[in-house]
């Protein structure tokens, strides 16, 4: 699957895979990057998810305007389960 990123998307993305882990990344811009791959919706218990192709992949809790540590490694791992990785941002 190959996502095409604009310059916001792609700022998000480089926020999500900085070391040490950034601790300012909002959740309004990664419920934008995430649009990029499929419906982004808020569950009935509060948390985010993503369905792509009838596969939900949840995100947690947004009470706090920023990602928690937890919820950064969440997304990271959701973007290189699609191929998007620090490298692959860097290379484009």
């Amino acid at each position: 699957m190959s996502i095409k990123l604009d310059h916001h998307h792609r700022a998000t993305a480089q926020k999500v895979f900085c070391h040490p882990i950034n601790h300012n990344i909002q959740w309004h811009d990664v419920c934008s990057l995430l649009g990029r791959f499929g419906d982004v919706h808020e569950t009935h218990r509060g948390n985010w998810a993503v369905t792509i192709g009838g596969e939900t992949y949840s995100f947690g809790s947004t009470k706090a305007r920023e990602l928690t540590e937890d919820q950064v490694m969440k997304v990271r791992s959701f973007l290189r389960t699609f191929g998007l990785t620090k490298d692959t941002l860097q290379a484009a």
